[in-house]
């Protein structure tokens, strides 16, 4: 049973040394085992993040103790975790079934998820399951997805085009964007998954629900009814309600569109008109910070494009702030006050120091000037962790890992995979890559049209 133990203790997770003073005195340090997964715990620009994740967390700063996590390979291995008594909590959505109600105790708030249909938008679309007769529905092969399928087109009398993919050249996240993109008509998906992909993808439709509900919750060591009691007395309390709805807007609701459109209409502040030869309001920043990395300032401005449009007020999904659109967390790292981000100034000098620190963790690495460029940039918008593993696996199955097009970028793909994210190589888990491997040829593109 492979097991990542990371001690994180982050900054916005919890203060260390005070106990409760109820009934049920709490650990110092309360282990927590759990999962990577695009919805309950993942890694984003250095960052930990995730819906599980900043409800523990908030759990840990309300008893005021400090946090240790195990990451899990697997279902099976995690509730092992907390049956030989290695954690002591789950923070992660555990079905609460008759199998699993004897493995462990459920506890804190029950989310409720149902298989839904994820199709395009329009006035074609399909209302009712009995529609599904003579439809292509793509699914993972041997997935649990494929198994609700077989039992649906028994339930409606047959008719279903059940199309089996080969989950290791296919994921769920692939089958989604292609049903987005119109490669294929129809998927179906966990309905937490589906409201995630919908913030990036505003043309699909994921109202219909194809299967019975399932319910979940965290779990702790069946004879643990002590913290089982802490959880839920914490889990119903009305500010931790309010908190938990706010996260799950930030996780499932809040768009996550690209900000990048197709012009050079810059758009920040309404005042600023192009002059010849110019390429943003900020260009004397760009030249003058350049100098501390090794590619023409055009670079800069490229990033600052893509990543915020020019505009210094922006503030993503994820809190990436200002003109360069800087973590809080790295600003922290390199020094600079992260209420200043949204200054011009201020955030050019955070990313040419984060984008000089990758160039040199690249140099060695990666010995063509051009390539490592490409590496630097799919570091600086996906956090470094994601782009090393992809090394990894560009290494162990037979890539060039000093190639970024169609080698590295390609392993960079995988971590979407679970087959490839709980590899022994891979340290960091999943990864939603689709942006990261389109802003590399955005920036890319960009700088070499602004050189020009």
């Amino acid at each position: 049973m492979a097991i990542c133990a990371l001690a994180m203790i982050s900054q916005g997770c919890a203060s260390s040394t005070a106990n409760e003073s109820d009934s049920y005195k709490l650990p110092d340090t309360l282990r927590v085992g759990t999962l990577y997964s695009p919805t309950s715990f993942f890694i984003y620009r250095g960052d930990t993040l995730g819906y599980d994740y900043d409800r523990i967390c908030d759990f840990a700063r309300d008893k005021k103790i400090a946090l240790k996590f195990t990451l899990a390979h697997s279902m099976q291995s995690l509730l092992q975790l907390v049956k030989d008594d290695k954690v002591d909590v789950l923070a992660y959505e555990i079905p609460i079934t008759a199998e699993f109600n004897e493995e462990v105790l459920h506890c804190g708030e029950t989310n409720t998820t149902y298989q839904v249909l994820v199709q395009r938008k329009g006035r074609h679309r399909i209302t009712n399951v009995t529609q599904l007769k003579g439809k292509d529905l793509y699914v993972e092969k041997g997935s649990k997805y494929e198994s609700r399928l077989e039992n649906l087109n028994s339930e409606i009398g047959g008719g279903i085009n059940i199309k089996s993919v080969d989950k290791d050249t296919v994921d769920v996240q692939d089958l989604v964007n292609q049903v987005s993109t119109g490669k294929i008509p129809y998927t179906i998906v966990d309905s937490d998954i589906a409201k995630i992909n919908k913030t990036y993808y505003s043309n699909i439709d994921i109202g219909l629900e194809v299967s019975f509900p399932q319910r979940s919750s965290w779990a702790v060591n069946l004879n643990n009814n002590a913290l089982s009691d802490s959880i839920d007395a914490w889990s119903t309390s009305e500010r931790t309600i309010l908190y938990s709805e706010d996260i799950s807007k930030h996780y499932f609701e809040q768009s996550r569109y690209s900000l990048t459109q197709d012009n050079d209409t810059y758009s920040g502040s309404g005042k600023y008109v192009r002059k010849n030869g110019d390429i943003s309001p900020y260009d004397d920043l760009f030249k003058a910070y350049s100098g501390h990395i090794s590619y023409p300032w055009q670079l800069l401005a490229a990033i600052a494009y893509v990543e915020s449009k020019f505009d210094p007020r922006v503030v993503s999904w994820a809190g990436a702030r200002g003109l360069m659109q800087i973590m809080p967390s790295t600003a922290r790292g390199y020094g600079f006050d992260t209420s200043k981000l949204h200054d011009p100034e201020v955030s050019v000098k955070a990313a040419v120091r984060e984008l000089s620190s990758l160039e040199k963790y690249f140099s060695s690495r990666v010995p063509d000037p051009k390539e490592r460029m490409r590496f630097m940039l799919a570091a600086y918008n996906g956090g470094i962790a994601h782009i090393v593993d992809a090394i990894n696996l560009a290494q162990k199955y037979g890539k060039n890992p000093h190639v970024w097009y169609g080698n590295v970028e390609e392993a960079l793909k995988w971590k979407t995979n679970e087959r490839y994210y709980n590899d022994p190589v891979c340290k960091y888990g999943y990864f939603r890559s689709n942006e990261t491997v389109n802003y590399v040829q955005k920036v890319e593109s960009r700088f070499e049209a602004y050189r020009k």
